[in-house]
C-alpha cells in the first residue's frame, strides 16, 4: 500500500552540521582534524586525510578532542576581584592597570606572558601592542620553556630560526636519530611515519636518551647517554666526519664559516672514542655503532626535542647537531637534515611574529635598521629599542618589584615555570594582574588576578598556526563560545583602543590581522629574510577561510610553498653562509651533592599534555597514567629504602612533593624521572614545577628542567582510598590526591599518613557524608566505606583502607554511569566490587580502544604472539600506534619462562 506523506516544513528541519577542517590543539606536528559538530555542544573528530602533516592519522589525544569540549569547567564571564562584571568594565580595568603603571614606573614595568597555544593572529597583535605602542619588549611566552634553545641554535647557525626540512624526509631517510625525544609518546603521528619507513625501506632508528623509553625499546640502537653529555657525543661525531671522509669539503667551503674552529673545539671536547665513551657513559661498542651508522648513511635525519632544549647548555647541544649536518652537507636534501620536533601547536607561529622577548615581528631583531623598519610599517609611536626580559628573568623582576603589571594569556606560569611555588607567590605581589583563560580550574593564577577575562577555546577560535615543518594551517571554529567568552585577539585590540591606539588596532576579523602579518614579512624584504609569506598578503576573507596548509617561504609571485632549504646554501646571515659554532665545555649546571645525590629529569607521559587543562577532561586519556609518580632505578630504590608502589618524598633546593614510586630499570642509576602534568588543580602535593631550579641557558634563557639535583626518601602512608563523585569536589590541601575524569564524574585517589579509620571520619565530615545511611566499617580489615544516593543515582562514594583499591574504584566508576540503581545493586554499593566482576581491571595500554594489559596478556596466551596479531584480535595498536611499543614489551614478558 502506498501512503502519501506531507512534505516536511523546511523551517522545522535542523540543518546537518557541515564537517569543518581545522588543526589539532596539541603538539607541533600540526595534524589536520575534521570536526563535525553534533548540535549539542560536542563534535565528532576524525583525522584529515587531505592534510599533509598527518594524512588522516591522529594520536589518541587528537582522537579524543571531542571528549574535551564540555563547558562545565569553563570561565564564562569577566570578573574584577572575583566579582562578575561587564566586558566594558573589565577591559577598562585592564587598560587602567597598564596605563597607571606606565605613568608611575615607565613602560618596562609592564609585561605580557603568552603561550604557544595562542593563534598567530593573537600573538601578532599582542606583540604589536607591547613592542610598538607601549614601548617595551617585555613580551615572552611559555615557548621559552620548550623551544628557545632551538631558536637560538638556528639563529647562530643559519642566521634565522628556520627548520630546513620537512616531514617527508622521515619517509625518505635511511637512518633516523632521535635525541632527547620520546617520539612514540610525544609525537606519535611522526613516530608512525618513522615506523612505516622502517617497514617499507628498512630505515634504521637510533635513540639517544638517558631513559630507556618506549621509543628506545623500539629502536635498532639505544644510547643511554649520561645526563647532560649529548654535546660530547655530537662533538665526537664532528671529529669523525672530518677524519673519516664524509665531510663535504665543497659544501663547507662554499656555504659555511667556522669549520676549522668548531672542529678544533670538538677535538678538545671529545679527543678520542675512549674518552667520549667514558664521558657519555656508553660502551665503546655502542658508540662505534652509532658513529658508523651516521657516517655511512648519507640519508640521515637527526630529530631533537626537549631533552636537548631543556638544558642550561641547550643551545650548544643544538649547535653540536647542526655542526655535524653542516660539515657533512647533509641538509636540505630529501631524507637528510636536522629536525626540531616542536612541543606546542603554534610555538613556530609565535616565533614568526616576535613572540619572544628578544625578537621583533617577522623574524627581525633589535638592530637599529630592523627597529626602524618595523616601526615605520606599524607607524608605531613608541618602538621598543632593545630586547625585553625572557620568561625566568621576567618573573624574577616581578619578585624584585621591577615589573608591576602583567597580563597572562593562555598559560599558567604559576605551575609551569621553574621555582613554581615562588612564582605563585610572585604573582600576588603585582600591583595589577590580568588573566585571559579558558578554564575555571587552574592552579594559583586566576585567584591572584585583578581581572579575569574568559577566552574562546579550541573549536571556537579562528586563525592560523604553524607546525614543525614551517607549514601554516587554519584553525577554524565549529562551535560558538560559551557564555561571554571572546577571542584573545579581540581582547588585546580592545585594550589597545582604550590605551589610545584605536586606529592601529581596528581589525574586524583574524583575516585582516593575518594579511598585515604577511605584508610585514615581505616589507623591504629583498630575500635576506627567509621568513616571507608575502604571497598571502592579499588574501581575501574568503581565500583566508579556504586557505590550504602551506609551507613558508612563500614570497609574492610564488604559487607554492618551499619544502626544503639550504641544499645550495642561501643562509640568512648577511653573507649567505652558515656558521659552525664552537661549544662551551659540556657540564651540568648543578651537580649532585650529599644533600641532593640524584638528578631529577622531568617530562611527559603518553596521553596527557602540559597541565591537563584539556586532556584531563577526557575519561579515555585518564586511564593510562592516572596519578603522579616518580620512576627510580632498582639500585636507587634499594639504596634509599624505597618500595615499588609505595610513596616517596622528592625534594630539591626549591621544594618537595610526594609521589608514588615506580621501580624500573628504564631509569639510569643516579637519576629519577617525574612527569609535569599534575598541579594543585588536579592533584595535591605533586607540583613538579615547584622542584625545578631556575638555572638557564646563557644564550636562549631556557631553563634546565632535565638535570635538577634532588633527594628521595620513603614517605609513609597508612591509608589509601578513593572518592567517586558525580561532581568536582573541593578537597583539603593536606591530602595527597589525584583527580581523574571518568564517565559521568570523577575518581579521586588519595593517600595519607593518617590511619584509615580516623581519616575516613575526617573526610566523611568534609564531604558531608555523616548524614548518609550508607556506611560500612570493618575495623578488623581497616576498611571503611560511605556513600550518598540521590534519586537512585550514586552521588559520592568514599572508600578508605590500608592500600590502593583498583577493583573498588572500577566498581564505583561503573556505578556513576547508572541512571537508576535498583535494590539488588544497592546491596553491593559498599561491597568494593561488582556482583559479577569478570576480568579484574588492569593498567590501560591502548587508549584508542580501551584495551588493558590483562586483555592483551589473555590474547597472547590464546596465540596472538605479535603486535599485528594483537591488533587483529583486539584492535589495540591499530589507530594512533603510540601503544605499540608497550604491546611489544608485554608480549616479550609473556614469552619469558615462568
Amino acid at each position: 500500500m502506498n501512503v502519501s506523506m506531507p512534505a516536511p516544513d523546511p523551517a522545522t528541519i535542523a540543518p546537518v552540521p557541515a564537517p569543518v577542517r581545522t588543526t589539532c590543539a596539541y603538539c607541533g606536528v600540526g595534524c589536520g582534524v575534521v570536526a563535525t559538530a553534533d548540535g549539542q555542544g560536542g563534535a565528532d573528530i576524525a583525522g584529515d586525510a587531505a592534510h599533509p602533516a598527518n594524512q588522516g592519522r591522529l594520536c589518541v589525544k587528537g582522537a579524543a578532542l571531542g571528549e574535551t569540549l564540555a563547558t562545565g569547567h569553563r570561565l564564562l564571564h569577566p570578573t574584577i576581584h572575583g566579582v562578575r562584571t561587564t566586558w566594558n568594565r573589565a577591559l577598562d580595568a585592564v587598560a587602567k592597570g597598564f596605563r597607571d603603571t606606565i605613568e608611575r614606573h615607565g613602560p618596562n614595568a609592564v609585561a605580557l606572558y603568552l603561550s604557544g597555544q595562542l593563534l598567530t593572529e593573537d600573538y601578532y597583535v599582542a606583540n604589536k601592542l607591547m613592542k610598538g605602542f607601549v614601548g617595551s619588549a617585555n613580551v615572552d611566552t611559555n615557548s621559552r620553556l620548550c623551544m628557545a634553545s632551538t631558536v637560538a641554535g638556528h639563529r647562530r647557525a643559519f642566521g634565522a630560526d628556520i627548520v630546513p626540512g620537512c616531514y617527508e624526509d622521515l619517509d625518505e631517510a635511511d637512518l633516523v636519530v632521535l635525541t632527547g625525544s620520546n617520539t612514540a609518546w610525544c609525537h606519535p603521528v611522526l613516530w608512525q611515519r618513522i615506523e612505516q619507513a622502517r617497514s617499507r625501506r628498512g630505515t634504521r632508528i637510533v635513540v639517544i636518551d638517558p631513559r630507556r623509553t618506549v621509543t628506545a625499546d623500539s629502536a635498532d640502537l639505544h644510547l643511554p647517554v649520561a645526563p647532560g653529555m649529548d654535546a660530547v657525543l655530537f662533538a665526537r661525531l664532528l671529529v669523525e666526519i672530518a677524519e673519516r671522509g664524509p665531510a663535504n669539503t665543497d659544501y663547507v667551503a662554499r656555504h659555511t664559516d667556522g669549520y676549522d674552529t668548531a672542529l678544533a673545539n670538538a677535538r678538545e671536547i671529545a679527543p678520542s672514542r675512549a674518552e667520549t665513551a667514558v664521558r657519555c657513559g656508553l660502551s665503546e661498542q655502542a658508540l662505534a655503532a652509532f658513529l658508523d651508522l651516521w657516517i655511512e648513511t648519507p640519508r640521515v635525519v637527526t630529530c631533537f626535542s626537549q631533552g636537548i632544549n631543556q638544558s642550561a647548555q641547550g643551545t650548544d647541544k643544538v649547535n653540536a647537531i647542526l655542526n655535524a649536518h653542516l660539515a657533512a652537507g647533509r641538509i636540505g636534501r630529501p631524507g637528510c637534515g636536522p629536525f626540531s620536533l616542536t612541543g606546542q601547536p603554534n610555538a613556530m607561529g609565535g616565533r614568526e611574529v616576535g613572540g619572544l622577548a628578544n625578537q621583533l615581528a617577522a623574524h627581525m631583531g633589535f638592530a637599529p635598521d630592523e627597529v626602524d623598519r618595523v616601526g615605520r610599517f606599524w607607524q608605531a609611536p613608541h618602538m621598543a629599542g632593545k630586547e625585553g626580559r625572557k620568561a625566568v628573568s621576567m618573573f624574577e623582576a616581578i619578585e624584585r618589584g621591577e615589573i608591576r603589571a602583567l597580563w597572562v594569556l593562555c598559560t599558567n606560569p604559576a605551575a609551569s615555570l621553574p621555582r613554581a611555588d615562588a612564582m605563585r607567590t610572585a604573582l600576588r605581589q603585582l600591583d595589577f594582574l590580568a588573566v585571559s583563560e579558558v578554564s575555571a580550574h587552574v592552579d594559583g593564577l586566576t585567584d591572584a588576578a585583578t581581572v579575569v577575562l574568559p577566552s574562546a577555546a579550541w573549536g571556537e577560535k579562528d586563525g592560523t598556526v604553524t607546525n614543525s615543518e614551517r607549514r601554516i594551517s587554519r584553525q577554524r571554529p565549529f562551535l560558538a563560545p560559551p557564555g561571554e567568552a571572546r577571542p584573545d585577539w579581540w581582547q588585546i585590540c580592545e585594550v589597545a583602543k582604550r590605551l589610545g591606539h584605536a586606529e592601529a588596532f581596528e581589525y574586524t576579523a583574524p583575516a585582516a590581522i593575518f594579511r598585515e602579518h604577511a605584508a610585514l614579512s615581505a616589507f623591504e624584504n629583498d630575500g635576506a629574510r627567509l621568513f616571507d609569506i608575502g604571497g598571502l598578503a592579499d588574501l581575501t576573507d574568503e581565500a583566508y577561510d579556504a586557505l590550504e596548509p602551506v609551507q613558508w617561504p612563500l614570497p609574492s609571485g610564488r604559487d607554492a610553498g618551499t619544502q626544503r632549504l639550504f641544499a645550495e646554501g642561501g643562509f640568512a646571515h648577511a653573507d649567505g653562509r652558515a656558521r659552525l659554532v664552537p661549544l662551551a665545555p659540556p657540564a651540568l649546571s648543578a651537580s649532585p651533592t650529599a644533600e641532593h645525590p640524584l638528578l631529577l629529569n622531568t617530562g611527559r607521559v603518553r596521553d596527557h599534555w602540559h597541565t591537563m587543562t584539556r586532556t584531563g577532561l577526557s575519561p579515555r586519556l585518564a586511564q593510562h597514567r592516572n596519578a603522579p609518580f616518580v620512576e627510580v632505578h632498582p639500585a636507587d630504590a634499594e639504596r634509599f629504602g624505597l618500595e615499588d608502589g609505595a610513596f616517596a618524598a622528592v625534594s630539591t633546593g626549591e621544594g618537595q612533593v610526594e609521589l608514588r614510586v615506580v621501580v624500573t630499570d628504564s631509569q639510569q642509576p643516579g637519576s629519577i624521572f617525574a612527569p609535569i602534568h599534575w598541579t594543585d588543580a588536579n592533584a595535591a602535593r605533586a607540583r613538579i614545577g615547584s622542584l625545578v631550579h631556575a638555572r638557564t641557558d646563557p644564550v636562549s634563557g631556557q631553563p634546565d628542567s632535565k638535570t635538577v639535583p634532588a633527594s628521595i626518601r620513603p614517605w609513609a602512608m597508612q591509608s589509601e582510598g578513593f572518592i567517586a563523585s558525580r561532581h568536582r569536589l573541593p578537597l583539603p590541601a593536606w591530602l595527597s590526591h589525584a583527580r581523574m575524569t571518568v564517565a559521568d564524574g570523577e575518581i579521586v585517589h588519595f593517600a595519607s599518613p593518617r590511619a584509615p579509620g580516623p581519616l575516613h571520619d575526617l573526610l566523611s565530615n568534609w564531604l558531608n557524608l555523616w548524614t548518609s545511611p550508607l556506611h560500612q566499617r570493618n575495623p578488623a580489615a581497616d576498611l571503611y566505606r560511605s556513600a550518598s544516593i540521590v534519586d537512585h543515582r550514586l552521588e559520592i562514594l568514599l572508600s578508605t583502607g590500608p592500600r590502593r583499591d583498583d577493583d573498588g574504584a572500577a566498581w564505583a566508576t561503573d556505578l556513576l554511569t547508572r541512571e537508576h540503581i535498583d535494590a539488588a545493586t544497592r546491596r553491593f554499593i559498599l561491597a568494593g566490587r561488582a556482583p559479577d566482576p569478570g576480568i579484574r581491571p588492569s593498567r590501560q595500554v591502548c587508549a584508542c580502544f580501551g584495551i588493558d594489559e590483562a586483555r592483551i596478556e589473555a590474547a597472547a596466551r590464546s596465540g596472538a604472539d605479535s603486535v599485528e596479531a594483537i591488533g587483529a584480535a583486539l584492535k589495540a595498536g591499530t589507530n594512533c600506534g603510540s601503544c605499540r611499543p608497550e604491546i611489544r614489551k608485554i608480549l616479550e614478558g609473556c614469552r619469558q619462562p615462568a
